[in-house]
């Protein structure tokens, strides 16, 4: 099976150099500085057992390359991005007939539980993907990968629910390439529990690292209270705990501790946007349609806007203006 990483950032970048270097054919789609690095000097993927720079095929959009029916769409860009990723890759012809979002599978590795039922809309067969994959892009054409022993640990299902030929598939190449994979029947369920473990990520990309852990536990809290609202099942700590074991665990890149969360690193790159709207914003939403107060995780979800509209760096909001 071919792939194509649609956004080689620190999640896609990952995946994508793993897959090669077991021998698949990859694709990288990226755009700006990182696509100009990826065709000019490769993707130098550091980890904790040292740097490798792989050079793949790496275009902009779909125009630039030929899709076949052996193809798969793992879909890698931030959540707030995903609308514009489907529109440009859902009509994109495939050799012998009829278009992507008719015939290939599209895989939705991300944070947040929105982009399963957008690419539904258009996408006829979706595989959730649930990540628990350490890694930090900060510089055109450079990914520190930090999971060890293995680089990151993948839920895979259908959706909304089951799994098939196809998935089973897919997640014997990712095993091969040196991931942690389980093919679930109830991924969805995977998928809420990383979201409330994701709800903290806010946290981290305005005040830094060692958040308030009262401040996450409310956070939780009311996530919890609004999935059992809407009648949404989701995994428990414990639970994710035991499966995870010592399967990934985040070791320092060439003596560099990891950063932090994929938000922050929003934040500290100044892409003018972030996750956070598809993550705490979930928990708002969810909890303005069934009547549960979710006052921290708005204003999680206002803070983080202000920091992108104000250009507040990583970590450095005001702590006393978080909550009123």
């Amino acid at each position: 099976m071919r792939y194509v990483i649609i956004g080689a950032g620190a999640v896609g970048g990952t995946i994508g150099v793993r897959l090669a270097q077991a021998g698949h054919d990859v694709t990288l789609v990226a755009r700006g500085a990182q696509l100009d690095a990826l065709r000019s000097r490769g993707l130098t993927l550091a980890t904790p057992e040292g740097e490798q720079t792989v050079t793949l095929p790496a275009v902009a959009g779909p125009a630039e390359l030929v899709l076949t029916p052996e193809t798969a769409l793992v879909l890698t860009v931030k959540s707030q991005d995903t609308q514009t990723a489907l529109g440009e890759w859902a009509g994109a012809p495939v050799t012998g007939g009829g278009t992507a979002a008719d015939r290939l599978p599209l895989l939705t590795a991300q944070n947040g539980v929105a982009n399963e039922r957008a690419a539904l809309r258009r996408f006829e067969r979706v595989y959730p993907v649930c990540l628990w994959l350490p890694a930090t892009f900060l510089e055109p054409g450079v990914i520190a990968a930090e999971g060890h022993p293995h680089p990151g640990m993948l839920q895979l299902g259908g959706y909304p629910t089951g799994a098939d030929d196809t998935v089973r598939q897919i997640a014997d190449d990712l095993s091969k390439s040196g991931f942690v994979t389980r093919v679930r029947d109830d991924v969805m369920r995977w998928k809420y529990g990383k979201l409330l473990a994701n709800l903290g990520n806010g946290l981290d990309a305005l005040f830094g690292r060692d958040p308030d852990p009262e401040l996450v536990d409310r956070l939780r809290a009311e996530g919890v209270d609004a999935l059992a609202a809407a009648g949404i099942a989701h995994t428990s700590r414990a639970e994710e705990a035991a499966d995870r074991a010592d399967n990934v665990k985040a070791h320092p890149v060439a003596g560099r501790e990891r950063a932090g969360s994929s938000t922050w690193q929003s934040l500290a790159r100044g892409t003018g946007s972030t996750e956070t709207d598809y993550l705490n914003g979930e928990i708002v939403l969810l909890g303005r349609l069934h009547g549960v107060p979710t006052p921290v995780n708005a204003a999680v979800q206002r803070a983080v806007r202000r920091a992108v509209r104000e250009r507040i760096p990583a970590g450095g909001f005001p702590r006393a203006e978080l909550l009123p």
